[in-house]
């Protein structure tokens, strides 16, 4: 294996941050068209889903594209309408776990309603992600194991916390949510946080559908007296890594690739202390 501290200069720090985003940038999957909804490019439907979604009254497919004709006023009712949309593609069996939270629908950089969160793969809708980067103050990382249960990247390590925002949430509140059901931090912990940063947009094919992904990503060093405990069954593993270590098991792809990104993005911003 390559020496890791090669990977602790800034140059190949960008450069190795780069071609990561560039494997992170791929088109929808064969078969899927354009999803649009009352006139506005909302996502791209993959072709499981546009089967379920012609046999709607409120569908009309062309070979360009999916669209959904649903009243935009009041917003309730197109809420209503895109329940019927998540409603039918878990009758079809197109989407995975039923989660019972809403995730907001942007159109334009508005958001024009919301629909469950199992629905939004199959859909290609732009989702949020928030993500924090844990520094011990000797520059060790906090890294979080994902549960084996998990649907997506199940026993891969991540960033100490990694979740989307939820509908009418916002960014800092989807973060304070998920640092305390993740990791057992309160607010007060992170108030000396770093300010959210945007670091990509992605587009991945996964076996659910296609991600369309804003990273979101806050830097803190945690109190030497913290050790963060995950509160909601959603992580295996809790553990301080060294940079050493980080940097093997990116090289290793033992990270989710959005980890990968954020990780890397925030050492080539600070360099924390070797050990």
């Amino acid at each position: 294996m390559k020496n890791v501290h090669a990977f602790t200069h800034k140059a190949d720090l960008y450069a190795l941050y780069q071609s990561l985003i560039q494997t992170m940038q791929q088109p929808p999957p064969a078969g899927s068209r354009p999803l649009v909804m009352n006139g506005f490019a909302v996502g791209w439907a993959i072709p499981s889903a546009i089967k379920v979604l012609e046999a709607l009254p409120s569908t009309t497919i062309t070979d360009n594209a999916v669209q959904l004709h649903l009243l935009s006023e009041p917003s309730e009712t197109v809420n209503q309408g895109l329940a019927t949309v998540a409603n039918a593609l878990r009758a079809a069996g197109c989407i995975g776990e039923w989660r019972d939270e809403l995730i907001e629908v942007w159109a334009a950089q508005h958001c024009i309603g919301a629909i469950e969160r199992a629905a939004v793969r199959p859909l290609g809708l732009l989702t949020s992600a928030v993500h924090l980067n844990a520094w011990s103050k000797d520059g060790r990382l906090w890294i979080a194991r994902r549960a084996d249960h998990k649907p997506t990247n199940p026993g891969l390590w991540d960033t100490l916390v990694g979740g989307l925002v939820a509908a009418d949430e916002g960014l800092e509140l989807g973060l304070l949510r998920e640092s305390e059901e993740e990791a057992g931090l309160s607010p007060t912990a992170l108030a000396e946080r770093e300010p959210l940063r945007h670091c990509a947009r992605l587009h991945m094919q996964l076996p659910e559908g296609y991600q369309v992904e804003d990273l979101w990503a806050s830097d803190c060093v945690l109190d030497d007296r913290l050790t963060p405990r995950n509160q909601d069954g959603e992580v295996a593993d809790i553990r301080l890594a060294c940079l050493d270590e980080v940097m093997a098991l990116i090289q290793d792809q033992r990270f989710t690739k959005e980890a990968q990104l954020i990780i890397l993005d925030s050492l080539r911003r600070r360099r924390p202390p070797k050990n």
